[in-house]
């Protein structure tokens, strides 16, 4: 019993880590455009394809030249995206068409990787071996996933706070008006920040790739679990989401384990709705007045 408990709580974290970056990912496009990009499932599924063919049971020598490689590859798509997306916005919060813009991204990507791959699941196998936490036996990706969390938290903070262009993306989250009153380049800004969280989704996506569904149909169960893990830590808290994801992904394993896989997304969503009933801000999350 024991050893099936401390399995669940593992695997859970690990994979919450992965439901974590992706939130971490909405977080920096939200922060500089106020949009959330529900495309992310599916760029984490590109970044692991980029792992498949570029780096499949390769050595650590390839490996990480090949996880920078598609990690730049997949910053490149998200600029492209975000230039897409925030052509017909005058501000970034005026409309909503870049809700209808990102789902069908999300949808265009999948729909692609159906016709050139199939509905197939593919296996990855990567450079790190299996280690034992507290004597269960647990794959090398698992340790990567929540290693790649810690660094990207880490990293995003001292970007955030250290250098230019991440505090002029910071008064793009407390301010379009006077961000640009002062003289930012607004539109510039906003596509980095979606070349940011490319870059951080994309390595993600190849260092996760053993232990994830790489497939055209994964990419929406891991934004939906990605976005409810957004949410409960709190929209643009990226501590929010150290906790939040983790707390989902064992939520997800508890219920495979108990019930079965397949209500593993009703009961991210049942989490969802408890968080939005108790705390609508989310765990970090701050409440904040709207001008009507």
């Amino acid at each position: 019993m024991l050893s099936e408990i401390l399995i669940i709580v593992v695997r859970g974290i690990a994979i919450g880590s992965i439901f974590a970056m992706i939130a971490m990912s909405f977080n920096i496009v939200h922060g500089a455009t106020g949009i959330l990009n529900f495309a992310q499932g599916n760029m984490l599924v590109l970044g692991a394809f980029g792992a498949f063919f570029l780096a499949n049971g390769a050595s650590l020598g390839v490996w990480l030249p090949m996880l920078l490689v598609t990690g730049v590859i997949i910053a490149a798509v998200l600029a492209f995206q975000g230039w897409l997306t925030l052509i017909p916005l005058r501000s970034s919060v005026e409309q909503d068409s870049w809700i209808i813009s990102t789902v069908a991204v999300s949808v265009i990507v999948g729909a692609l990787i159906m016709i050139y791959q199939g509905p197939f699941a593919y296996n990855v196998k990567g450079p790190a071996p299996y280690f034992r936490v507290l004597g269960v036996r647990t794959p090398g990706a698992y340790g990567l996933a929540i290693g790649c969390m810690v660094f990207w938290f880490f990293a995003m903070r001292f970007f955030s706070r250290k250098t230019f262009i991440g505090l002029a993306i910071s008064a793009l989250s407390q301010d379009f008006d006077a961000a640009r009153a002062a003289g930012l380049p607004v539109r510039r800004l906003q596509l980095i920040a979606f070349a940011i969280s490319g870059l951080m989704i994309g390595t993600a996506g190849f260092l996760v790739a053993p232990v994830i569904s790489v497939s055209a149909d994964a990419g929406l169960r891991y934004v939906l679990n990605g976005f409810v893990a957004a949410v409960v830590g709190g929209i643009g808290s990226n501590l929010g989401t150290l906790i939040g994801g983790p707390l989902v992904g064992v939520v997800a394993m508890l219920t495979a384990y108990k019930i079965g896989g397949a209500y593993q997304d009703l009961a991210s969503l049942l989490v969802l709705v408890g968080i939005l009933m108790l705390r609508p801000q989310g765990l970090f999350g701050r409440t904040s007045a709207r001008r009507v």
